[in-house]
């Protein structure tokens, strides 16, 4: 008998959301991602916001690449072009529904609704609830008409009675119920300081995954989840071709938080890539810039440094080729990097730059950057000298000496100190560019 699911085979689109963070909405994502694409179904996955984690894991459930939607950051251009492709687009939302940066909540989940038009699938955490769920389903519905609410999924649901007693509480919204699933220790992932372990750091992730959507095919009608979505005709767009340049990205366990729409602006103007590791002492390839992304190079920091073949080829770059280092690549271009232990590593010495895990402190926040000097990895693209970005670390300044890269604000707009370093051709700083602006 054929699978029902492949008998909709209309293209479209929507959003698992929640009314707050922790409600399991990446291990439900990640199960009806899977439990899709391992019946046939031509499935794509967006993450809402900056995150760098969820999105692997997206990529991991349906062997596709999975793209950041971040409505604080991304005009609503750049949103409808990163959303068009072929095949169905489920959209993990970040934080709460309605949570965005201050003071007005803006670029929250439900702000990439409206945007791009796509429904909601409410995910809530019942565990401590009965016939409160409906105030709260009723409340998240009626709160803003602009965005529709078509389905719940209910989760850590206790028994098929907790169930029963959930759905009529709901009943009266006449608000589809689409699946209850049960309390499970299983699908619990462990977690670091910056979040969830990273989908390559798990080795039993295929068992995870398939788990997940074992779960998901048993207590979620998938039938009536894709009927749900929207259909959209959102316009992509290319970048016109510049002249080839080549870019040696830094990309390991260490060194692993790009954003794939970035890199895929500069393969479209006709920048080649070139990864290579540091982790693994690769050189720097030849090359015409040199990228060092964020990840966790406190946890390979020993490693890192005395890793002689990657420390000296990047020296040796630096006196004819630009460098950019971004969050944990800011860090590996400093002088030193102390770590949780308290244990000093010397890092390139090519920024005057010194930070410490030891005393964690977390800077957390949407960033607005005006360069003060030409950005070595965009330059050749855009003319744009301002940018939005986000900042997420633990790490602590002990020293930072020379001149400062970008003047900073906040998401309200209040001025922040100068941000980065620039060092003759070496330059970056704490915070995660998304876009141009």
């Amino acid at each position: 008998m054929a699978d029902p699911l492949n008998r909709l085979n209309t293209v479209g689109g929507l959003i698992l959301a929640a009314p707050s963070s922790g409600a399991g909405k990446t291990t439900i994502t990640l199960g009806i991602l899977r439990a899709l694409a391992r019946t046939g179904q031509n499935i794509r996955s967006a993450k809402s916001g900056p995150d760098y984690i969820d999105p692997q894991f997206h990529a991991a459930a349906t062997g596709r690449p999975c793209v950041n939607l971040d409505a604080w950051a991304m005009t609503p251009e750049r949103l409808k072009s990163l959303a068009s492709g072929e095949g169905d687009l489920i959209v993990e939302g970040a934080m709460g529904l309605f949570d965005g940066a201050p003071p007005l909540g803006k670029g929250s989940t439900a702000d990439l609704s409206k945007t791009l038009n796509l429904p909601v699938v409410l995910i809530v955490d019942a565990k401590s609830m009965s016939q409160s769920v409906a105030a709260l389903v009723g409340g998240f519905t009626a709160h803003d008409k602009q965005v529709k609410v078509v389905g719940v999924i209910l989760n850590h649901v206790g028994s098929e009675r907790h169930a029963d007693m959930l759905k009529t509480a709901l009943a009266p919204l006449k608000i589809p119920v689409l699946g209850a699933i049960p309390r499970s220790a299983e699908l619990s992932r462990p977690s670091r300081h910056l979040g969830l372990v990273q989908a390559g750091e798990m080795p039993d992730l295929e068992s995870f995954l398939n788990l997940a959507a074992d779960i998901v095919a048993k207590h979620v009608d998938l039938c009536s989840f894709k009927a749900l979505m929207s259909r959209s005709d959102w316009p992509a767009t290319s970048a016109e071709k510049a002249p080839t340049l080549r870019v040696a990205v830094a990309k390991d366990e260490a060194f692993s938080f790009t954003y794939p729409h970035l890199i895929r602006d500069w393969e479209q103007s006709g920048v080649t890539i070139l990864p290579f590791s540091p982790l693994a002492n690769e050189p720097v390839p030849e090359a015409d810039r040199v990228y060092l992304p964020g990840g966790y190079p406190e946890l390979y920091a020993a490693t890192l440094a005395q890793n002689k073949t990657f420390m000296q080829s990047i020296n040796s770059a630096a006196q004819s080729i630009e460098i950019y280092g971004e969050c944990g690549g800011f860090m590996t271009l400093g002088e030193n990097l102390i770590d949780a232990d308290g244990t000093s590593h010397k890092m390139a010495g090519l920024l005057g730059l010194t930070t410490s895990f030891r005393d964690r402190k977390l800077h957390l926040g949407y960033r607005t950057l005006t360069q003060l000097a030409p950005h070595p990895l965009t330059q050749h693209m855009s003319p744009t000298i301002t940018f939005a970005a986000h900042e997420f670390h633990y790490a602590s300044t002990l020293s930072a000496e020379g001149t400062p890269l970008f003047n900073a604000t906040n998401a309200e707009g209040t001025a922040l100190e100068p941000m980065g370093l620039i060092e003759g051709r070496v330059a970056g700083s704490f915070a995660h560019i998304i876009d141009p602006i």
